[in-house]
């Protein structure tokens, strides 16, 4: 979030009452040193997280013994090094890229000082150049010249969901009613608007959404800052995990036609996000079989599943990166950080495996998901009746995608187009404990009793996949049923 002066000046004299060996304050005078600046970003970021802290800070203009602001001349607003501006020389050297930022302003006594603010470690000991560091007193050492803290670390990374990490730590009622949208968390669960703070404050942290600390003062966590933040960027730390919308002319990324980025918390923008994608897509006048009427390209609820799966399941300790949604004119992609947890064959018969259990909780009870196992069933049951190519679900080094097709008349479709969707309706058959046979990819396709053979040699190339099997080969053809190949 912005940081006005007024707040800069109050946490300078907060940082300035500290002892004097801090695990995860620094004070320096003027040195600017590019190096050891990186080094104390690893060291201020891995300590911070070792302690229970959100962020570290390193403040130049202050004495390290005294603590007395006597001033500084470092400006790193215009410092390079090796012909880079400073900023991002650091971030280029940091291992993983966690957020850090400078802030110059002008103290109470009219003396410059620098704050840079540094997020914690949140899944791993941040790294610079190569190398991870660790505060012990207030001397920078390497970490792993102390296998203890190490150890320490990783079961800290371990034993605390990324839901239940701080946002923002340490600020007052009023703040957090400022920057949380909390009658729309009442509305969302259909219950009355508490009279007064204590009781709006009360109902978000039994819901561990904000959590009050040992000083009576307020942090939000991730959990309440990704849900109901009025604006993601007023915190840092969740900036990059707005949801972003991109169409594009035609069917490649060449030419962008329109590009927005959500700003606000997942339960509040929801809506909204699903409303704006709807007026950007076409509608079909027929679809196959199923529809003589005028129809959206793709079904809501696939939609609206879909976008909540890339919400819930994305990887938040991979920065920089949030979920993705890219509109062409023959498909639609939705893609999330974070490579998934169930493998993407299984996603349709696997109950859904999530690394933010809270998360998705929440948005259970909300209404904005199906319940646990069955989203993905709905969406393969509502393409089957629009009769559109199967989607693709898919994995890359990073990342999880989801692709819906624009209408495809069956002839249109190539081999791969028909293995995919016989596959996907062989393990909607299963899960729904129905069997496949020829008359149900008859029908999933849209093909004629008399062109059987259609639906016969669609069933033969899926066999020939690997993907599905006969139930019982000694049946005759005429009877046979089909189940999944790891039926």
């Amino acid at each position: 979030m912005e940081r006005d002066e007024d707040y800069l000046r109050s946490l300078l004299r907060e940082l300035t009452k500290l002892p004097t060996e801090t695990e995860w304050v620094e004070f320096k005078h003027n040195n600017d040193d590019p190096q050891q600046i990186g080094e104390y970003i690893s060291a201020l970021a891995n300590s911070a997280a070792l302690i229970g802290k959100q962020s570290a800070y390193m403040v130049w203009g202050v004495e390290n013994d005294s603590h007395n602001i006597v001033g500084t001349k470092f400006k790193p607003s215009t410092s390079k090094y090796k012909q880079q501006e400073l900023e991002s020389w650091l971030l280029q050297k940091t291992a993983p890229k966690i957020h850090f930022r400078f802030f110059e302003f002008v103290s109470s006594s009219d003396l410059p000082v620098v704050i840079l603010e540094i997020q914690a470690a949140s899944h791993t000991p941040v790294q610079f150049d190569g190398a991870e560091f660790i505060r012990v007193g207030s001397y920078k050492k390497r970490l792993r010249e102390y296998p203890e803290k190490e150890r320490e670390l990783w079961r800290i990374f371990d034993r605390t969901p990324f839901e239940q990490q701080m946002a923002l730590e340490s600020v007052t009622d009023d703040l957090v009613l400022k920057l949380l949208d909390y009658p729309a968390y009442f509305d969302l669960l259909n219950q009355s608007l508490p009279e007064g703070r204590k009781g709006i404050l009360s109902a978000l942290a039994a819901d561990k959404l904000v959590k009050k600390n040992d000083a009576g003062q307020w942090s939000i966590t991730n959990l309440g800052a990704i849900l109901f933040a009025k604006k993601l960027q007023d915190f840092p730390i969740l900036s990059r995990k707005s949801v972003r919308l991109i169409l594009y002319k035609g069917n490649s990324k060449l030419e962008t036609i329109r590009e927005i980025t959500g700003n606000k918390g997942y339960a509040i923008g929801f809506e909204g996000l699903i409303d704006y994608l709807k007026t950007l897509l076409p509608s079909n006048e027929e679809i196959g079989k199923a529809f003589r009427e005028e129809v959206p390209m793709y079904p809501e609820l696939a939609l609206r599943e879909l976008v909540a799966n890339a919400i819930i399941h994305q990887d938040f300790t991979i920065t920089g990166t949030g979920p993705m949604i890219e509109l062409f004119d023959n498909r639609l992609e939705i893609t999330n950080p974070g490579v998934p947890l169930v493998d993407t064959q299984r996603f349709l018969d696997t109950p859904p495996q999530s690394r933010n259990e809270a998360l998705a909780s929440f948005m259970r009870r909300i209404g904005i998901c199906e319940e646990r196992g069955s989203g993905i069933d709905k969406v393969i049951t509502e393409i089957e009746v629009y009769q559109l190519p199967a989607p693709i679900f898919e994995q890359t080094a990073q990342h999880t995608r989801a692709v819906l097709f624009a209408h495809k008349a069956y002839k249109d479709m190539d081999v791969e187009d028909r293995v995919r969707a016989c596959y996907q309706h062989c393990c909607l058959r299963y899960v729904n404990r129905e069997s496949m046979n020829n008359a149900s990819v008859r029908e999933r396709f849209g093909i004629e009793e008399h062109n059987k053979a259609q639906a016969s040699n669609i069933i033969k190339e899926t066999i020939r996949n690997g993907l599905i099997r006969a139930y019982d080969p000694t049946v005759g053809a005429k009877s046979r049923r089909y189940v999944p190949f790891w039926s």
